[in-house]
C-alpha cells in the first residue's frame, strides 16, 4: 500500500454553522474511527477533538474529530489507488487510510472524510482496485472480456492489503467466467458474495457465428 502524508487539526466546533465555515476556508471536516477502545465508566482526559462513543454499557471508544485542507487531500481521493496515510495530529502520528467520502450531490465537492486508525495486529476491510493480465483464451477465439467488478472487499491486517489484487486471466475460456469464490490470494480474506461475477468472457455474434459455423 503506498503511504500519503496529511496534517490534520483537531475540530472542536461541531454545529453546522461552524461546519460552513470551515468549508468556506478551504477546510474538510472529517473523523477519525477506530481510537482506543476503553472501559466505562471512562476516567480520563479527552484531548481536543475527541469523544467518547459508547459501545455498550461496559466499553466506549475514542473518536476524534478534525480538520483537513482540501488541497492537501486532492491526491487521496481523486485517484484509484489506496494509501497508508501518515497523519500528524498534535504532534502525534497516527496511522489511518481513507474509508468513506460524502460528496455535495451537486458540485461534487468533498463534504466529509471518514478515517479509520489501524494497527498492524488488527484486520480492516477495505475496497482494492482489481487489475487483470494476460490474453483470455476466449478472447482469443473472438469473446469479450468484460471486467464486472473493478473493486474487491478484502479484510487483513493493513501492512498485508496490496495496492491491486492481480487476476490473471491466460485460462479462462469463450463464455466463461470467474466467481469471487475461484479467486484466492495469500494472507486475504474476500468480502464478497462468492458467487459474484468479476470478470467473463462474453460471446459476441461473430464468435456465435465462428461456433456456429463449426458446428455444421
Amino acid at each position: 500500500m503506498k503511504k500519503f502524508a496529511l496534517e490534520a487539526q483537531p475540530r472542536v466546533e461541531l454545529g453546522k454553522k461552524a461546519v460552513k465555515a470551515l468549508r468556506k476556508e478551504g477546510l474538510i471536516p472529517a473523523v477519525i474511527n477506530g481510537g482506543e477502545l476503553v472501559e466505562l465508566p471512562y476516567n480520563g482526559t479527552l484531548k481536543a477533538g475527541q469523544k467518547l462513543v459508547e459501545l455498550d454499557a461496559k466499553r466506549g471508544i475514542i473518536t476524534t474529530d478534525i480538520t483537513v485542507k482540501a488541497e492537501d487531500v486532492r491526491k487521496l481521493i481523486y485517484t484509484p489507488d489506496i494509501f497508508e496515510v501518515d497523519l500528524k495530529l498534535n504532534g502525534e502520528d497516527i496511522k489511518v487510510v481513507m474509508k468513506e467520502l460524502q460528496f455535495q450531490p451537486v458540485k461534487d465537492t468533498v463534504l466529509h472524510i471518514d478515517f479509520l486508525q489501524v494497527y498492524p495486529d488488527k484486520p480492516i476491510v477495505m475496497e482494492v482496485p482489481v487489475q487483470i493480465e494476460g490474453h483470455a483464451e476466449g478472447v482469443k477465439a473472438g469473446g469479450k472480456l468484460t471486467l464486472s467488478m473493478r473493486k474487491l472487499k478484502v479484510k487483513a491486517p493493513y501492512t498485508e492489503i496490496p495496492e491491486r489484487l492481480v487476476i490473471n486471466v491466460d485460462t479462462l475460456g469463450l463464455g466463461k467466467s470467474l466467481a469471487v469464490g475461484d479467486l484466492h490470494f495469500e494472507g486475504l480474506e474476500l468480502m464478497n458474495a462468492k458467487n459474484a461475477v468479476v470478470c467473463a468472457v462474453q460471446l459476441t455474434r461473430a464468435a456465435r457465428g465462428a461456433a456456429a459455423k463449426a458446428e455444421q
